[in-house]
């Protein structure tokens, strides 16, 4: 039974200052404004990033950037997009804006707490951009951090980088566990009256769960980085074995690098689907609000993200196979990874069949949402390659592995990031983004990364060894690849220029963008349903809504209009198509 708030149990007092509104905030919506704005920003420098390393091996005669610079720019744009944008921009943007307006909350269940996640993950990333200023700058022990490498002299950034790093990923996971809590137990405790947990729109429970993920998963890194900052700074001997070191015996014995990589990934795996399950709760609402469709299948759906958010901690080995694991346990971890397959293609296949003879608008999040639907398919059927330990093994250190990864943990979120935003702008601003810009911005993004990352997978078979900086003078480089180089390169600087369409159009469209309306779009779910757009302090007014039907009213028979809001009460009785559609509703 959900807990239901009074319309006067207000969390906290509405703020009367300006430091107390829009800096101090404890409105979820000002947080995840804040959330998002901090996670583009460091966003912005990951991009950049990008491009020097692009620039260095496409044109390596520029002497833009040395070896050490590459690697400790490879391991800030990595640890950036997958930690500090991909993970803050889901749960603490997506998540702190919409789990309350779209489960019928004034606000999330701790205000101060939420507050306090925001200026945490501030400060984490404050911490990460200082290390650009400390002796040495950055660590360049590759996104992964593996010791002993990570730590020992000769690795870029061995001394004061490491250590800027893992303290800003320990200050970032305490901002995520408290986030976490908030948005796990406002879906629990605050949803309001007949909002069961089966009327919940997808994306509440992909950043529902995952937030849970989140919460067993992130304990696994923080132990490791406290770990290694001992090892570091103490001499313990946790990951670091006996070892020499630039001719210095070190004061290291005993420890397991092998270990740090199992709590590495043991973290890392599942934050592959603390970023997707978002990512497919987003996806399946943009496609059933374009394509004017009640989503196939809502129960199975539910269902295959709960079980992804299982599985997905019985696969983080299979990044291990070329650690000299036990066959015995390379099997297990083979047969997993296929398995976790079998609900992420259920869905698929639901998104599939909800365009299945809908009545399909091409407006801009639409074509977001479909082209993460191809990037997708392409990316999970190159993993399903890699989770075989035989193919795997000679292709884990090659360009295939990049292109892999690129393209289902890089650009089908992030295409997910941007149709999301086209398609909640109005409800954040009240205005429309421009459609044209966005309609641009989209098919550049979209063609572009396919010229980038297509290619990577023929260099990898190819054998083209990734993690170098330079690939002149390698026999087994032919001239071939050396051109396909260089014309990735010429893609990934168009598409990186190509983001400040997006970002010219967002900041323009917020002050001086067509006027929206409430609910341009004509969806269903709550967060349309507010009185005031954008929403006021406590969102609701004086009275919550009450919530009649699930989110995914579209085109119902018999009805004039072509979707029904959750807060429309339903006819006791109806025709019987009516009571027919209405059957496989869910209810708590």
């Amino acid at each position: 039974m959900a807990y239901v708030p009074s319309a006067d149990a207000h969390a906290h007092d509405e703020p009367q200052s300006f430091v107390t509104k829009y800096i101090w905030s404890q409105d979820h919506k000002v947080i995840a404004i804040q959330y998002s704005l901090t996670a583009i920003a460091v966003g912005v420098v990951a991009l950049v990033l990008s491009g020097l390393m692009r620039i260095q091996l496409g044109m390596p005669e520029t002497d833009l950037v040395d070896a050490s610079a590459y690697y400790q720019f490879m391991t800030l744009h990595g640890m950036i997009m997958v930690v500090y944008l991909l993970t803050a921009l889901f749960l603490g943007g997506f998540g702190n804006y919409l789990i309350p307006l779209m489960v019928g909350a004034r606000d999330m269940v701790f205000p101060y707490v939420n507050m306090l996640s925001y200026w945490f993950y501030l400060l984490s990333v404050l911490v990460l951009m200082a290390s650009f200023f400390v002796p040495g700058g950055p660590t360049g022990a590759g996104w992964t951090l593996y010791p002993p490498q990570a730590i020992t002299g000769g690795t870029p950034g061995a001394g004061w980088g490491i250590l800027t790093m893992l303290v800003s990923l320990a200050i970032f996971i305490v901002a995520a566990t408290m986030g976490g809590l908030n948005y796990v137990t406002t879906v629990l405790q605050a949803r309001t009256r007949g909002m069961t947990l089966m009327r919940m729109p997808l994306t509440v429970w992909g950043i529902f769960i995952a937030s849970i993920m989140a919460l067993l998963a992130f304990p696994a890194l923080l132990v490791a980085a406290i770990m290694m900052f001992l090892d570091a700074t103490l001499g313990t001997s946790f990951f670091m074995p006996a070892i020499i070191a630039m001719g210095r015996e070190m004061p290291h014995e005993g420890g397991s690098p092998l270990l740090f990589q199992h709590l590495f990934w043991f973290f890392g795996h599942p934050e592959v689907y603390i970023v997707a399950l978002p990512a497919f709760g987003l996806v399946s609402d943009l496609i059933s609000t374009h394509a004017r469709k009640n989503i196939f299948g809502y129960h199975m759906m539910v269902w295959a993200i709960v079980i992804i958010g299982v599985l997905s901690f019985f696969v983080w080995a299979h990044h291990m196979y070329v650690s000299g694991m036990n066959l015995a346990f390379g099997f297990f971890f083979a047969i997993s990874t296929l398995v976790i397959a079998v609900p992420t293609a259920i869905k698929v296949y639901n998104w599939i069949l909800t365009l299945w003879q809908a009545d399909i608008h091409l407006t801009v999040p639409m074509l977001f949402a479909m082209g993460f639907l191809v990037t997708f398919v392409v990316g999970g059927l190159t993993g399903l390659f890699l989770g075989n330990v035989v193919v795997d093994i000679p292709l884990a250190d090659t360009y295939f592995v990049v292109a892999h990864f690129h393209m289902v943990m890089g650009v089908a979120p992030i295409l997910v990031v941007f149709g999301a935003i086209y398609h909640w702008f109005p409800k954040v601003t009240g205005r429309m983004m421009n459609d044209t810009l966005g309609q641009l911005h989209f098919w550049i993004t979209f063609l572009g990364t396919y010229a980038i990352f297509f290619p990577m997978h023929y260099l990898g078979v190819m054998g083209m060894p990734r993690r170098y900086y330079a690939y002149e003078d390698y026999a087994f480089i032919p001239q071939s690849a050396h051109d396909l180089n260089t014309f990735i390169t010429y893609a990934a600087l168009a598409v990186g220029v190509a983001q400040a369409l997006f970002l010219y159009n967002m900041f323009w469209s917020a002050f001086y963008g067509r006027p929206s309306g409430g609910n341009p779009w004509r969806a269903t779910s709550l967060e349309w349903q507010t009185p005031d757009t954008p929403p006021k302090h406590g969102n609701w007014g004086e009275k919550l809504p009450e919530v009649h039907r699930w989110a995914y009213d579209y085109n119902v028979p018999g009805v004039e209009q072509d979707f029904i809001p959750q807060t429309e009460p339903r006819p006791d009785s109806g025709p019987p198509h009516d009571r027919q559609h209405h059957a496989g509703e869910g209810r708590s």
